[in-house]
């Protein structure tokens, strides 16, 4: 079973200084049939004007992913970690038994565009944690690159982030006739999220913005992109 959410129909908030898409209920957007997929809780897709940025606040037990798409973010947070992630790095924060930190675009002129993304853990009340990696263009050029996974598999691999929870998530940069073919257990879910481009999708057709919610399916097939960016989620049901 396959379902397509189009970019339209996302939640939208205009604060000026930030503009916010929500896949998801959050914040001031609430909608009962989209209160998550599996153990993906949120995706937010941010853009921040120069000189502006979220001040100091709180997080438990979340797994947070943020993914720079241009420009840089700057992090701080109660850990001690003051840092800059720029397009093409994955910040991963447990939040666990409980973290403070905040996020600012300081740059000159430039917006800052980024997914917040949300996860739930399998485990709740640990020590909070962070950790940073780039991604390099070729890791993810026409192929997956795992980004975010737990335990011995994130451990692996160069360029993958460790969360604590059951859930892996992939990019790829896909364009003419660059395809991927992902196998899927069909007692799992799979959520396809496409940042930029186009992409075909199990015979599905996304512009950028667009997700593809899978249930009970063998496979994932990519296809047919036209400079299409691309997040794929293998979730816990």
């Amino acid at each position: 079973m396959l379902n397509i959410r189009k970019s339209s129909e996302r939640g939208y908030a205009d604060h000026g200084w930030l503009k916010s898409f929500h896949s998801f209920s959050f914040a001031n957007y609430f909608d009962p049939a989209h209160m998550g997929f599996g153990n993906l809780r949120v995706i937010n897709e941010d853009r921040i004007d120069p000189g502006t940025g979220f001040g100091t606040h709180g997080h438990r037990d979340m797994e947070i992913i943020s993914y720079v798409l241009s420009g840089n973010l700057a992090h701080q947070d109660s850990m001690g970690n003051v840092k800059g992630i720029p397009h093409g790095d994955v910040q991963r924060m447990s939040a666990g038994s409980g973290v403070q930190h905040s996020e600012f675009n300081h740059a000159k002129g430039e917006q800052t565009h980024f997914l917040q993304i949300w996860i739930e853990p399998n485990v709740k009340g640990i020590d909070p944690g962070y950790e940073q990696k780039s991604v390099p263009e070729s890791a993810k050029r026409g192929q997956l690159a795992l980004v975010a996974a737990p335990g011995s598999d994130a451990q692996a691999a160069a360029h993958t982030v460790e969360i604590h929870a059951d859930a892996r998530m992939y990019s790829a940069l896909l364009n003419g006739p660059e395809n991927v073919v992902l196998p899927l257990h069909p007692s799992r879910k799979a959520y396809i999220f496409l940042v930029r481009g186009a992409l075909n999708v199990n015979g599905h057709a996304l512009m950028a913005g667009d997700a593809a919610m899978l249930q009970a399916e063998s496979s994932l097939a990519l296809r047919e992109g036209r400079d299409a960016e691309v997040l794929v989620f293998d979730l816990a049901a």
